[in-house]
């Protein structure tokens, strides 16, 4: 089933923590986790949720489970509008601390994580991320790297914004969906859209927008966009029907790509053709849905091309989300 890729809780109630602890205990021992991975979650999260209630006021963790071709991975994301660090790295070792405590929070959330990851601005706040895999000596390395976050709608217990990928040794295709509105209506629009996206058999984007929209006419509609990448020429192609965001990035390039008018399920254009752009002139792309803010300005996140994909999509949730809808931020870099 198609839903959000995280859940959020909000960590600004130090009588919640045990409670948040609990339901990521949960959801990973559902998705499979061995018992000693999971200890090492229950610790990283005490110690996230530790520093968000010292350093912020209206913290946050997201918390999303990942399937990874057999190897599942708990990913923990913290963020907080809180001061700031002015050296993230010298505050990760053991024994420095701000608050005249042992310091020793961040430098082991480090090394319980296969992946952690530490960006942070005075004056905007902090983003920590960490990665605990169910195999840790087993991490999938693709040279096409993407990473989402899904978020539903303050309020509501499912998403009716989805993101679904088709993986095949020529191309990779994925699709952005907001079904109309929100909750399970919307949601069963996406699911629908992405059984009919797994299903069609063609790379084009336009064409499988097209299936797509005889599929889901019996729902309430979804706005989409379809990004695919051909291994062989180097490609992006990409077409959208609504106002899911999508935008291309290279070293020196930015391109905002325009979608097409409409609603699928209910009314596309007659004519429609899949926009390509070279790898060698956009390397990353990005897909936001209509719960992200627009005026997204890169140059506020200063050294971000270091950090992992999900920082930066990160930061884009934490500044631009509106949260009166579902949220999503999709990114994909060829390394």
């Amino acid at each position: 089933m198609v839903d959000a890729t995280h859940i959020s809780f909000k960590a600004d109630d130090r009588s919640y923590f045990s409670l948040i602890k609990k339901e990521i205990h949960r959801v990973a021992t559902e998705a499979g986790m061995a018992v000693a991975r999971i200890n090492q979650l229950d610790l990283i999260v005490a110690e996230m949720t530790s520093n968000l209630f010292k350093y912020s006021d209206d913290g946050e963790l997201l918390m999303g489970v990942f399937t990874n071709s057999g190897n599942p991975y708990i990913e923990l994301i913290s963020i907080d509008n809180g001061p700031g660090m002015a050296n993230p790295s010298k505050m990760m070792q053991d024994g420095v601390s701000t608050t005249n405590t042992l310091g020793h929070g961040l430098g082991s959330m480090k090394r319980l994580s296969d992946t952690f990851e530490l960006y942070s601005l005075t004056g905007w706040g902090t983003i920590a991320m960490s990665r605990v895999y169910n195999e840790p000596g087993n991490i999938n390395k693709d040279k096409l790297v993407m990473r989402p976050i899904v978020v539903a709608k303050p309020g509501e217990k499912t998403s009716g914004d989805g993101f679904v990928y088709k993986k095949t040794e020529k191309y990779l295709k994925m699709m952005l969906a907001d079904g109309l509105g929100h909750g399970p209506e919307a949601n069963k629009a996406i699911n629908e859209a992405a059984t009919a996206f797994r299903v069609f058999p063609e790379y084009s984007p336009t064409e499988t927008i097209r299936f797509i929209h005889n599929a889901i006419k019996k729902t309430r509609g979804a706005v989409i966009n379809i990004v695919g990448f051909d291994f062989t020429t180097r490609t992006w192609s990409t077409t959208g029907v609504g106002n899911i965001q999508a935008r291309l990035f290279g070293a020196v390039n930015l391109k905002n790509h325009m979608s097409y008018n409409g609603i699928v399920g209910h009314n596309i254009p007659n004519t429609m053709n899949d926009q390509s752009y070279p790898a060698e002139d956009y390397n990353q792309v990005m897909l936001c849905s209509d719960g992200i803010k627009t005026r997204i300005d890169m140059a506020r996140y200063p050294w971000m091309y270091k950090y992992d994909l999900t920082i930066l999509a990160a930061a884009i949730y934490k500044d631009h989300a509106r949260r009166n809808d579902d949220m999503s931020v999709v990114i994909a870099k060829i390394k």
